[in-house]
């Protein structure tokens, strides 16, 4: 059996995409022969300090030395390469998304990124990523061979097909950490253009940003939709489960995902869908599952809104074709049976040397 060692910045606990599927990753492996050890990272990636990485360099030192790394890309990409080549060992990269194109930072800070993430790429002997676009984006602006690059679609664990709220007041969710790059401040301008609507909002996620939380509650103070709009913050899955389940249209206001596993989500239990193009979530939701606009679009996003809204058949349509292509989204298992297929080699190289 393969060993495995990954690495992964902070509480992986928390109710994030990229840690969700972390998760599956650490549960699933095993039962495609690769012995997986989470091992915890600092939780300051990826502004870690020379405290942070120095700890780093002392956690691989006492791991096994069999063990192949495979390491999550919120550490990987902001971690120098003369700390990577210490490691000495064959690594595998795990790129959510590159760390560059977070939105929020200063272009400085995302140039820093950018030769970051490039030069820790080069070092990687693998690197899986989330979607066909991101392997796209490795390959033409971090230089990373497509040799090198194995697509692992996030996995959607089967779930009952939503039913809806039943009432007259349209039951809007969406779903992602409270950060810049979701582009809520863009969703709430929209919708304050749609007050003659009967729509009530639930944002579910954690309140990764406090300064993006705080503007985004004085954002629906100062709009007089503090009725109508709830932050909701992180929920257990029974929650979430039950959120989806009585929703009525999902919107995603993302200004860049390299996936959107919510997207996936809410396809996977028929649910009409609002979507901006930004990153992925074009190609994670196909055509005629959802009213697709170009991200930070207000206006475009609004009138997206109020087409789902006015139009009950539009809003069916919509979500029959979401749960047909939900239907054929990839599992969980499938996703680490690919991740181990990229793993597998590399062990294999580890034991012979």
């Amino acid at each position: 059996m393969s060993e495995v060692a990954f690495l992964i910045p902070g509480d992986l606990s928390l109710p994030t995409g990229g840690y969700a599927y972390d998760r599956a990753v650490i549960r699933l492996l095993p039962q495609h022969g690769v012995q997986t050890m989470h091992v915890a990272l600092p939780g300051a990636f990826p502004n870690a300090t020379p405290e942070d990485l120095a700890d780093c360099a002392a956690i691989v030192r006492g791991l096994p030395p069999s063990a192949v790394l495979l390491i999550d890309g919120l550490a990987y990409g902001a971690m120098p390469a003369d700390l990577i080549r210490s490691f000495n060992r064959p690594l595998v990269a795990l790129c959510h998304h590159p760390l560059a194109l977070e939105n929020g930072i200063s272009a400085e800070r995302a140039q820093a990124l950018h030769l970051s993430e490039a030069a820790a790429l080069a070092l990687a002997s693998h690197v899986v990523v989330t979607s066909p676009l991101t392997g796209k984006i490795l390959q033409g602006d971090f230089g990373v061979p497509e040799r090198k690059i194995t697509v692992a679609e996030p996995g959607t664990a089967r779930k009952a097909r939503a039913t809806g709220s039943g009432n007259a007041t349209l039951e809007l969710l969406a779903i992602g950490s409270i950060v810049p790059r979701k582009g809520y401040a863009v969703l709430v301008e929209a919708l304050a253009g749609l007050k003659k609507r009967n729509w009530r909002l639930r944002i579910v996620g954690a309140a990764r940003a406090l300064d993006t939380v705080n503007a985004l509650q004085q954002q629906i103070d100062r709009e007089g939709l503090s009725d109508r709009i709830q932050l909701v913050g992180a929920v257990r899955d029974k929650e979430l489960d039950e959120l989806y389940e009585k929703a009525d249209l999902f919107v995603m206001s993302s200004l860049f995902e390299g996936y959107g596993m919510v997207l996936a989500e809410a396809l996977q239990r028929g649910l009409p869908i609002i979507t901006t193009t930004g990153g992925a979530a074009s190609q994670t939701v196909p055509d005629g599952a959802g009213l697709k606009v170009p991200p930070g679009d207000t206006d475009a996003l609004r009138v997206a809104l109020e087409q789902a809204m006015a139009d009950p058949s539009l809003r069916a349509r919509l979500a029959d074709a979401a749960y047909l292509a939900g239907e054929k989204l990839p599992t969980w298992d499938d996703t680490a049976g690919i991740i181990a297929g990229a793993l597998h080699p590399l062990s294999l190289t580890r034991k012979a040397s």
